[in-house]
């Protein structure tokens, strides 16, 4: 028999490759066979742990909420000026190399369900939060409309990790890597402070 340990170890590889699986074809693409091939378990020790494909892409949903909750949660309380100024800087310094779950998000936000929709409120609050922190410690003006600019900043980060292979493909370089960041976040954070320039309306 296997022991408790070893049936939680189990529990999170399966999770895992589900998540890695899910990120490159899409949940409904992915058998259960398939996710218990490459978690080298049976499909019945997947149905043991989590009763349907459904109940445990829920997890897997779960689980990347989670970790984006934490991503932003490090904007929170300990703002300051060296601190990453967006979403795509934390998640390449939270994040390894490679981690699916970018691609995963992109994957959720898009499939027009409650499960990506959820997601989405949850990580709206997370930015609501980290905006006010940032405006409380005197590092950012929460603007006019502060839903508004949460949602805006908010959506630009998204945009990047769900489209961070058509970047890679255009500037030749990963949006989330060291040079990729640093790259990304000189523009970002020169159009957030000066806008985008331009004389057409400035007056003589």
């Amino acid at each position: 028999m296997r022991s408790p340990s070893e049936d939680r170890t189990a529990r999170a590889r399966i999770r895992d490759e589900a998540l890695r699986l899910f990120a490159e074809r899409g949940a409904d693409a992915v058998t259960v066979r398939e996710i218990a091939a490459a978690a080298d378990v049976s499909p019945a020790l997947i149905m043991r742990h989590y009763g349907t494909k459904e109940a445990l892409r829920s997890v897997v949903d779960e689980h990347v909420a989670e970790v984006f909750e934490q991503i932003l949660g490090q904007a929170t309380g300990r703002a300051d000026p060296f601190a990453p100024a967006s979403v795509v800087e934390l998640v390449a310094v939270a994040l390894p190399p490679g981690s699916p779950i970018p691609a995963y998000l992109g994957h959720m936000l898009l499939s027009g369900g409650e499960p990506g929709a959820v997601l989405f409120r949850r990580l709206y609050l997370a930015a609501t939060d980290a905006l006010t922190a940032l405006h409380e410690a005197g590092h950012a003006d929460d603007g006019a409309d502060p839903a508004v600019r949460a949602a805006f900043l908010l959506a630009n980060d998204l945009a990047v990790l769900m489209l961070r292979t058509r970047i890679t493909d255009v500037l030749g370089v990963d949006p989330l890597s060291a040079d990729g960041v640093g790259r990304w976040a000189g523009e970002v954070l020169t159009i957030y402070r000066d806008g985008l320039g331009g004389t057409a309306n400035r007056s003589a």
